[in-house]
């Protein structure tokens, strides 16, 4: 029984009444929702969620991303939210997990992807009809959401000399795989799933058609990913002798497994992406037009006018007048001096 006063008419008693369930929050959605529905705690849900990802009917999703994407729940998130109930999971909730992350020391960036993380859960949980049961207008000035400031964000690279000098100092293997990444601006995990039937005769032009992520073959991170890519003729002969002879993995270990990239970047002594930005600013400085630059570093298009284009990649002559242009933007030192040398150096590896 709720007293709601002295009321001179039922009009009166009425108003009240509306009134004081508005001020409860009665009739809210979320209460609705949670009176009358099981309950289940985000962390069960997210539990449900990211189980569903890898074979889900549209857009499955790539083992690496949901690696990142379960770190970020063991981490951060479920630490934080995977007590609470999914209704009150909202703006407060996504606050707390903010805070949480900035005390911790996490860069911006790094705190608006996490945070994407919870948004994706809750909104993973639909009724029959496929209608969110818990839609969520977000307020990041409200929950303290960083802005991401792109010129403060820490993008390694390196210099032509510096990749050069890799080529000399690190062993033969490395210092071949150097020199694709800087080359071709492939992925990491592009190059060490090549192998010599990707190439072409002359090894002048590579097939992308599969990456490597925790020694297993996977498809490339797109789409657009899988792709043609023209080598310019020096590193392209430097291929062929390193290739010759193997059927396997290229960048193999001796039991015949892909190289760990974790092994990669501990003799690179920088992150790997650094090479694929090289690429980039080598051939920007060469002027080298963007369809053919997002072909070569395998980005999906991002006009109507890049799609009318896409024919592009089918003119090899094109292709090669522009890669002969540019060149590597960097010597490869030793190693591909002469073909005889780097069979020399290839025995005593």
């Amino acid at each position: 029984m709720i007293s709601l006063g002295v009321c001179a008419t039922r009009t009166v008693a009425r108003r009240k009444l509306r009134e004081h369930i508005d001020h409860e929050g009665v009739n809210n959605k979320d209460a609705f929702i949670s009176s009358t529905t099981p309950g289940m705690t985000f962390r069960e849900q997210a539990e449900r969620w990211i189980s569903s990802l890898p074979t889900r009917r549209r857009r499955p999703v790539k083992p690496a991303t949901i690696f990142g994407w379960r770190h970020a729940l063991d981490r951060w998130v479920l630490p934080t939210l995977g007590h609470k109930q999914l209704a009150e999971v909202s703006n407060g909730a996504l606050r707390e997990l903010v805070e949480a992350m900035t005390a911790g020391g996490l860069a911006p960036k790094t705190i608006v992807n996490y945070s994407q993380v919870p948004k994706m859960v809750l909104a993973s949980v639909v009724d029959a009809e496929g209608e969110q049961l818990y839609p969520r207008k977000w307020n990041h000035d409200f929950v303290g959401m960083p802005i991401v400031n792109k010129e403060k964000q820490h993008r390694p690279t390196v210099t032509g000399a510096e990749i050069g000098d890799l080529t000399i100092r690190a062993a033969y293997r490395f210092a071949v795989l150097f020199a694709l990444l800087a080359g071709t601006g492939l992925r990491a995990g592009e190059a060490l799933a090549l192998k010599p039937s990707d190439f072409s005769p002359d090894f002048g032009v590579l097939h992308v058609t599969r990456s490597i992520w925790h020694g297993r073959e996977q498809d490339p991170k797109t789409p657009a990913a899988v792709r043609e890519v023209d080598i310019a003729e020096p590193l392209a002969a430097l291929l062929q002798v390193f290739a010759e002879g193997k059927t396997g993995y290229i960048f193999a270990t001796r039991s015949g497994r892909p190289v760990a990239q974790r092994n990669v970047h501990r003799a690179a002594g920088v992150g790997l992406h650094a090479f694929r930005r090289f690429r980039t600013e080598t051939l920007r400085r060469a002027r080298v037009p963007e369809d053919l630059i997002g072909l070569w570093l395998g980005h999906a298009p991002h006009s109507v006018t890049d799609l009318y284009a896409g024919g592009l990649q089918n003119d090899r002559v094109w292709r090669r007048e522009w890669c002969d242009h540019v060149g590597l933007g960097f010597s490869i030192g030793l190693i591909g001096a002469i073909p005889g040398v780097s069979r020399d150096l290839k025995k005593a590896a």
